[in-house]
């Protein structure tokens, strides 16, 4: 089989080394039109449940990435000056040129053909192969020419992010609320180096606007980003990489494959990036495609329903979650109201995937925090007056 894969980011070359890896005879060609050390970004994280479920399948592409990971056990909340700490709910992040590299590194020794530096503009171009891996991201080329056939659309939120980095070293991952006069921001990040952090910044559309962010230059962006957060940075600034304010893109295909070509990792559908999950999706696209192809080596129809079919569920409760997960961060400025402890709860159980008998479980020392500071609020509470009748 000559399989041609569309995008050189993680599941593209993840899912071209892995085919190439299994049946050595069959002919995979990875086209990618930036050059192989281009990426847009810092950091990539996966939670530590992420990595188990790559493990059970594919335990020796967890091997190759872990050593280059840095790895932590809590999530730090940062609000009015407070620091709470959600323990136990573990993460691991890498650098994503350096994932980039190692899976370049593996694609080029299993023979996989590696085309950088080549875009392509239309599926004639493509004539021959058996199959057509779009795994172009957003703005899949791939799948534009067919967006009705995929059953495509399109959405935004209108919450403004933008993606920076910064040599100040975090011990964990970390949400960091600010207060301004402008209006709240609110900060993600955490190390995937020893010696480097992603910083994401949110706020809302009506804060972009007050604060004049709109109109600022890409440099005047990075130094106001750096006021706003100087406490938090502690004298280290802030490193662009095409960092522009965004709107997150919700992007849905109904159906999964056409004709020969099939969508996986973000042509196919996002999640946001709250839950740490676009790349760990990527990945499980990649690998459930090898499995459905190998299911029904004869026939390719049958082969990419079988993808369909024993994916999507998977998929549609991850990304349920996810949208969950945006719409508390499209409303953070409200959940700034809560005191410290209160607002660090809500964040935790923001995507319904956590309920408090599984925190005190997974998280006993800030579900304790949690009970006395509830119970000390009751103690402190007037008592109601008896009613006279009563």
């Amino acid at each position: 089989m000559r399989i041609a894969v569309v995008g050189g980011g993680p599941g593209g070359l993840y899912l071209a080394s892995l085919w190439k890896g299994r049946h050595p005879r069959d002919e995979v060609e990875l086209f990618e039109q930036s050059p192989a050390d281009a990426t847009w970004g810092f950091g990539v994280v996966f939670s530590d449940r992420a990595l188990e479920f790559l493990r059970e399948d594919d335990p020796a592409t967890v091997d190759l990435i872990a050593p280059h990971m840095e790895n932590w056990r809590n999530i730090t909340v940062v609000h009015r000056g407070e620091r709470i700490v959600i323990d136990g709910i573990g993460f691991s992040a890498i650098s994503r040129l350096v994932l980039l590299r190692l899976l370049q590194q593996r694609a080029h020794t299993m023979g996989v053909v590696c085309r950088f530096n080549t875009p392509v503009r239309a599926i004639d171009e493509l004539a021959g192969f058996d199959l057509i891996v779009a795994a172009d991201g957003v703005n899949s080329l791939t799948r534009r020419d067919f967006e009705g056939d995929f059953g495509f659309s399109l959405s935004y939120l209108t919450n403004k992010f933008i993606w920076y980095g910064t040599a100040r070293h975090f011990e964990t991952l970390t949400q960091t609320f600010v207060q301004t006069d402008a209006g709240n921001f609110n900060a993600h990040h955490y190390r995937y180096a020893p010696a480097m952090s992603t910083f994401l910044i949110e706020c809302d559309r009506s804060t972009w606007l007050r604060a004049g962010l709109d109109k600022l230059s890409e440099e005047e962006t990075r130094r106001y980003c750096e006021l706003i957060f100087e406490e938090t940075l502690q004298g280290e600034g802030l490193v662009s990489n095409r960092s522009t304010w965004r709107n997150f893109a919700w992007v849905w295909n109904d159906r999964w494959s056409f004709q020969n070509m099939v969508l996986i990792g973000d042509a196919l559908r996002t999640a946001h990036f709250s839950i740490g999950s676009g790349t760990r999706l990527a990945l499980e696209d990649a690998l459930a495609l090898v499995k459905a192809l190998e299911a029904e080596p004869t026939d390719l129809v049958s082969a990419l329903a079988h993808y369909e079919n024993n994916r999507r569920p998977i998929v549609e409760k991850l990304v349920a979650a996810s949208r969950r997960s945006a719409l508390w961060y499209e409303h953070f400025a409200e959940h700034m109201r809560l005191a410290p402890l209160e607002l660090a709860m809500s964040y935790i159980r923001r995507s319904e995937r956590i309920d408090e008998n599984r925190l005190r479980a997974i998280s006993p020392r800030f579900m304790t925090l949690y009970a006395m500071s509830r119970v000390s609020s009751e103690i402190g509470r007037p008592e109601m007056e008896q009613d006279d009748a009563g």
